[in-house]
């Protein structure tokens, strides 16, 4: 999508410093963290919603979110995504936070 601004990232028509990158995902930091660790791994290929991912990239999903837990040590997690309209960018993508108190505000 040509609006879209996580296929801007994913094009590099928007600049982004990437924390991984492969052919189906690119994982940047959040820009407005919610958390003292919030980093987003977006699909490369354009999904509006969770409901809309085919299987096979959500099998691929879960194990880089494992992958990038163990790799960037991040510990007292979240895993969020928002679908159905509630997300502010209209492109599947999920939340990793970490480093988060049990006795959080979010």
């Amino acid at each position: 999508m040509s609006d879209c601004i996580f296929c801007g990232i994913v094009s590099g028509k928007i600049p982004s410093k990437p924390v991984y990158q492969d052919s189906d995902f690119i994982v940047i930091n959040d820009i407005n963290p919610r958390a003292p660790v919030h980093i987003l791994v977006i699909p490369k290929k354009h999904v509006i919603d969770f409901m809309d991912s085919e299987e096979a990239l959500l099998h691929k999903l879960l194990i880089l979110l494992k992958k990038l837990i163990k790799e960037q040590h991040v510990s007292s997690y979240r895993i969020v995504t928002n679908g159905d309209g509630a997300a502010f960018i209209d492109h599947f993508h999920v939340h990793l936070m970490g480093k988060i108190a049990k006795d959080r505000d979010l």
